[in-house]
């Protein structure tokens, strides 16, 4: 007879999902420090997270459909993308500019899942796509961890696209009445890994702690969070925990200003807060729309 795991007490639950975010906010710094390509820092942290996640997850070992596999291809686009950008422009640009995939969501969910757009979210629309837009007015200067900001910022912004498309898929294999949410990080993970490993060789000679820092990676900033999270919403509401998750990009430039003494400029930080604030003005609003239909029901 198989045994459940016991539930998280709310409060728990609240800290799986902070503590999925930090560790989640982690990946700029850590992805920074390693001296090794963007190919290879994307293929390997892949290689381990699908290891560590097979081992921790069960959901991740059914066999999977077309469409699980589908979303797990525009993941790992979205996971290499994040890594490229990350070593070609600051922390927070690339972190920030993929935080605009709720731009791109509302704008192709009418054609995709079918879902009209309603009144507030075209505010929303404008006001994210001024937010993404200041990051295209002036550029992060060139620096030893920033190396090419524009190419940086163009790769960072498709990864906000990848990234909403594997939402949608997500959300439309949600409507099937099963949660894939796992499966797809996982087959995500291997095609990410499967993608980029040949790209990446021949390897030149590492440091050992290049190895470490993928370790960290694959095993605690992508499977451990990835467990934390699923844990965590289990007792968290979907508004709560989007608040919580915020932690994510709060952090991350943070970590890169600590480790690497990393500024972004004036106008990726004006950027940046206009898409903070928006995202929390939404959920907040969308939250209250959601009570009172409840309460109206």
């Amino acid at each position: 007879m198989e045994t459940r795991q016991p539930q998280p007490t709310p409060l728990g639950a609240r800290l799986e999902v902070l503590g999925a975010a930090a560790l989640f906010s982690s990946g700029g710094a850590v992805i920074k420090a390693i001296h090794f390509a963007g190919w290879q820092v994307a293929g390997f942290r892949s290689a381990v997270a699908a290891v560590a996640l097979f081992a921790l997850l069960r959901e991740v070992r059914r066999r999977p459909s077309l469409k699980v596999l589908g979303v797990g291809l525009t993941y790992a686009a979205t996971m290499i993308l994040f890594v490229q950008a990350n070593k070609l422009t600051t922390s927070a640009s690339a972190i920030y500019l993929q935080s605009t995939a709720p731009l791109y969501v509302l704008l192709l969910s009418p054609w995709l899942l079918h879902e009209k757009i309603r009144g507030r979210d075209v505010t929303f629309m404008i006001v994210l796509a001024a937010g993404l837009g200041l990051f295209f007015v002036g550029f992060d200067p060139v620096s030893a961890t920033a190396p090419n900001p524009k190419l940086g910022n163009v790769l960072a912004t498709a990864s906000g696209l990848t990234w909403a498309l594997t939402v949608m898929g997500l959300r439309d294999l949600g409507r099937g009445g099963e949660a894939w949410g796992p499966a797809s990080a996982f087959w995500g993970n291997v095609f990410a890994a499967l993608l980029c490993i040949p790209l990446a060789l021949p390897l030149a000679p590492a440091r050992p702690t290049d190895w470490t820092l993928i370790a960290f990676l694959g095993v605690f900033q992508i499977a451990v969070a990835y467990a934390f999270l699923i844990r965590g919403l289990v007792r968290v509401r979907a508004f709560e925990a989007s608040l919580l998750l915020l932690l994510e990009p709060v952090l991350n430039p943070i970590w890169s200003w600590l480790v690497h003494g990393e500024r972004p400029g004036v106008w990726s930080i004006a950027g940046a807060a206009v898409i903070l604030v928006a995202t929390v003005v939404k959920s907040w609003v969308d939250a209250r729309g959601a009570v009172s239909l409840a309460t109206a029901g």
